[in-house]
């Protein structure tokens, strides 16, 4: 089963070229390769709108032969019919799932359960031995998942610092819980540069890179243009719109959608500055919809 992006199309120009070369990434991948020996398990956290461009590639190279369990976060944010799709397609990976939501606490109990579940062997191990030692599970994941809310959430209280910003986590820290199980912590780890755009305009899209470095504008009006097209009953609902086309065939949406808002400056001009910032903040807050923007095929 491969995975492809929703639309179909193979190649995306839309003129936009979005890159990140924090340097902290290659210290990321250090950590990571370091310390696999001392954990029994690796959670790898993804956004579950976007669970392919969520995932660093240089994961499944660092992590071979590693036990993982894959976390789709931001779940209640997603279309509900197309995570089970992904839960489906990860399964035939032999890789388990959690559909998660750090913001609501959906499905925080269940991991520990699924941990003790996958490293049974282990446990009964040391059972007979006479050993009780703690579990020991690395966290992982690109910058702004919800790494740290899930620890914060799972430890239930404020362990480590999270921001609505990618890149905060800058350090290893180990955090223990109270059912034997210590937690590694890591920072988020991206590409050292992004060669496919769509990829990088998804994580544009969900906040994974950070708003400062492209152009909120031409990214906004992108995503307008894509929800129009695959989502586009909830798109139309939430800014009015008598049909898709009034987005689909304009080289502004941003403007459409401005006068749908009201959004004017003096002398009658649309904020489209605006209306962007708006767009991109309602879409990654779940307004506009549950919304997956890639779907294994």
């Amino acid at each position: 089963m491969t995975e492809r992006y929703i639309p179909d199309d193979e190649q995306v120009n839309t003129g936009i070229n979005i890159q990140w070369f924090p340097g902290h990434m290659a210290k990321t991948r250090r950590i990571i390769s370091e310390h696999l020996k001392e954990v029994d398990i690796v959670a790898e956290i993804v956004d579950a709108r976007i669970p392919v461009s969520s995932r660093n590639p240089v994961i499944n190279e660092l992590l071979e032969g590693k036990k993982r369990i894959i976390l789709l976060n931001k779940s209640d944010l997603s279309d509900d019919k197309i995570n089970r799709e992904w839960q489906e397609h990860f399964a035939t990976l032999n890789i388990p799932t959690i559909l998660l939501s750090c913001d609501t606490g959906k499905g925080i109990k269940e991991f520990t359960d699924k941990v003790r579940f996958m490293l049974r062997d282990k446990l009964q191990r040391d059972a007979q031995r006479g050993m009780k030692k703690s579990l020991r599970v690395m966290i992982v994941g690109v910058p702004n998942v919800g790494k740290s809310t899930f620890i914060n959430r799972i430890a239930g209280e404020k362990k480590t610092k999270t921001e609505d910003r990618p890149g905060v986590t800058r350090n290893k820290q180990w955090i223990r819980l109270s059912d034997g199980i210590d937690l590694l912590d890591t920072p988020g780890i991206l590409w050292p540069k992004f060669e496919d755009q769509q990829v990088a305009l998804n994580l544009a899209f969900t906040g994974a890179v950070k708003d400062d470095i492209y152009d909120y504008e031409a990214v906004a009006a992108t995503l307008c243009k894509r929800l129009s097209e695959v989502y586009s009953k909830e798109f139309c609902a939430r800014y009015k719109l008598d049909t898709p086309q009034l987005i689909l065939d304009t080289d502004n949406p941003l403007a459409v959608i401005g006068k749908k808002r009201g959004f004017l400056m003096s002398g009658g001009e649309i904020d489209t500055e605006r209306a962007a910032r708006m767009i991109l903040d309602e879409f990654r807050g779940g307004k506009i919809g549950k919304i997956t923007l890639e779907r294994p095929i």
